[in-house]
């Protein structure tokens, strides 16, 4: 129990400690179902373009989406949804607008009039928000992608496809229109008429931001034509999906894809016109996310979507907040990745050495692993890699065998044997990142740069088992780190080999009363004393106990030879500490 509640104490220091104190801005989002957050039961693919918004943003921005599906600027009034959206609303936090799909229909719950009640409704919104200290935005709708003809059937048969949730609607024809069938020659034609106006106009009376949604859109569609487009909607053959299993011809609703592509279209006219939200948007790749808010719901499925050697630039992927339960192997054709996580992503899993897999064999030590990166030029930012089975031997968080693997601000978790450095020709790079562990919690052949970095240690063991090959230059290399452990860890050497030649050197970092006083441990074996390259340099704190030291440990006078840039430069000038943001050549942060 003592142990338990030291831990999530631990834990919940750590985690604060991650999380910078950062201000929150709120974009409260109201509107129809094109904008809405959608249910993801039976593996629904319709998302609303403010459900994906999120992945384009910064985390000093929080979406409060309350749109809903078939709610005009009437009936979003009339069902109390606008008192409770307005009740939350504080200085500097934004209200998206976004009405007409549903104002346009004949049903008196729902009906506007543009230029009149829509008009009015509009300004409502507007006017109390701006009375809380809030900022207003108006959009006007998306397209429906009618290519065809704009005569009164035609767009009345558009409107009544707003309202298709499941299955195809009978009273409309596949294409919205009279036509029988559509032709690439076709153009896009508008069936929400003045609707679009009213919001351009009100923004225009009362001096509030615009964004000409319907213009976005309609270029996009139009550009795709009548066939491609198709993949920005709920088209789904009958028998694919769960959530419709009668199939699906829906013109107005988007997919993940169509959300997703229309959300980035947006953020970026979001930015012209509201300029002070520019900073804040992000462009990735690819997004992850356990809510539907991304194009996946596991990271293993983003780095497959990877093309294999891909040449043009870094491929970045957002992961969103959550717990993702999952084995990650990124190989070797999956090159220069870049793996972002918000606060609080979490890669874990729960293997350990002497599990068995499939054919009753042991998993070992390296069939443990969480993550495995084989690939070269891999970054990682802000991503916690876990294994989760707790004391039971050897299980390992990450692997790490690819070349040029840059890791900032990352915590790796586990016991024993936490974070794999496998490749013999590979360099890494460890930037204020957490480490934690029991025995032999940092180990493997590669060099290994940990430079302002938290090693802590869970209990009684070593901190690293290095297996440096013999004639090479760096092993493991700590600078500036903190070597922290909690009560119950009060035996802990700094260093044993697991190979004769294992190097480990410890510059100018802070060695708790955990590790000690003879730092170091020769695995049992009197030759390997002779063999090894164990050094510090100017430690401080209660474990730096220099004159107790191994004798076969040194004391160095000199680290000119331990300047960052030449641990890591290998023969190719590998450079992270000068150029590390290079890495992220491609996105807009």
């Amino acid at each position: 129990m003592k142990y338990k509640l030291t831990l999530l104490l631990g834990l919940f220091f750590l985690l604060s400690a991650f999380k910078a104190d950062k201000p929150v801005i709120t974009i409260f989002m109201i509107g129809d179902s094109t904008m809405a957050n959608k249910s993801l039961t039976g593996g629904n693919p319709e998302r609303g373009w403010g459900q994906m918004l999120p992945g384009y943003l910064s985390e000093e921005i929080r979406v409060d989406n309350h749109a809903v599906n078939g709610r005009s600027s009437k009936s979003f009034i009339d069902e109390g949804r606008w008192e409770k959206v307005i009740s939350q609303v504080k200085k500097g936090d934004y209200v998206f607008i976004q009405f007409g799909h549903n104002d346009e229909k004949s049903d008196p719950k729902r009906y506007t009039a543009p230029g009149s009640t829509f008009d009015e409704n509009l300004r409502r919104f507007v006017n109390e928000t701006r009375a809380k200290g809030g900022i207003p935005v108006l959009f006007n709708s998306i397209v429906r992608r009618n290519f065809g003809t704009a005569n009164g059937n035609a767009v009345a048969q558009a409107i009544s496809q707003d309202d298709i949730q499941k299955g195809v609607n009978p009273d409309a024809k596949r294409e919205a229109s009279e036509q029988p069938a559509v032709t690439e020659g076709d153009k896009l034609i508008d069936t929400h008429g003045a609707y679009l106006d009213s919001p351009r106009n009100v923004a225009k009376e009362l001096g509030v931001a615009f964004v000409d949604m319907n213009k976005i859109t309609h270029d996009l569609v139009q550009r795709m034509g009548p066939e491609a487009s198709k993949k920005l909607f709920m088209w789904i053959p009958e028998g694919v999906c769960a959530a419709c299993p009668k199939g699906r011809e829906d013109n107005t609703h988007l997919n993940v894809y169509g959300a997703r592509t229309i959300a980035g279209l947006t953020v970026d006219a979001i930015a012209k016109e509201v300029p002070v939200l520019g900073p804040f948007i992000r462009h990735y790749d690819f997004v992850v996310a356990k809510d539907g808010s991304g194009d996946f719901f596991t990271i293993q499925e983003a780095i497959h979507a990877v093309p294999d050697f891909r040449k043009a630039g870094r491929t970045t992927i957002l992961v969103r907040k959550g717990v993702y339960k999952e084995k990650v192997v990124i190989p070797e054709s999956k090159i220069s990745i870049s793996l972002i996580g918000e606060d609080g992503a979490i890669l874990t899993n729960d293997d350990f050495a002497s599990k068995k897999n499939y054919f009753g064999e042991e998993m070992s030590t390296s069939g443990s692993s969480t993550c495995y990166i084989y690939a070269p030029d891999f970054y990682a930012e802000n991503i916690t890699f876990e294994n989760s089975a707790g004391r039971v031997g050897q299980a390992v968080a990450c692997f790490v065998s690819g070349d040029r693997a840059y890791f900032k601000n990352c915590r790796f978790l586990g016991n024993q044997d936490t974070l794999y450095t496998y490749g013999k020709d590979s360099r890494q790079f460890y930037d204020h990142c957490y480490i934690e562990g029991t025995v032999d919690f940092i180990f493997g052949w590669s060099t290994a740069l940990f430079k302002d970095c938290t090693i802590h240690s869970l209990g009684d063991g070593y901190v690293t088992a290095p297996s440096t090959d013999q004639g090479k230059k760096y092993g493991y290399v700590f600078i500036g780190c903190k070597l922290t452990g909690v009560a119950e860890a009060q035996k802990v050497y700094l260093s044993r080999p697991w190979r004769p030649y294992a190097q480990a050197v410890y510059i100018h970092c802070d060695l708790g009363k955990h590790i000690l006083p003879v730092g170091w441990n020769n695995w049992g074996k009197k030759e390997n004393e002779e063999t090894v390259f164990y050094a510090e340099y100017r430690n401080t704190g209660e474990g730096a106990a220099a004159a107790s030291r191994a004798s076969f440990g040194k004391q160095l006078n000199d680290i000119s030879n331990y300047n960052e840039a030449q641990i890591l430069a290998g023969d190719d000038g590998w450079n992270p500490v000068e150029n590390g943001n290079v890495l992220l050549q491609n996105l807009k942060r």
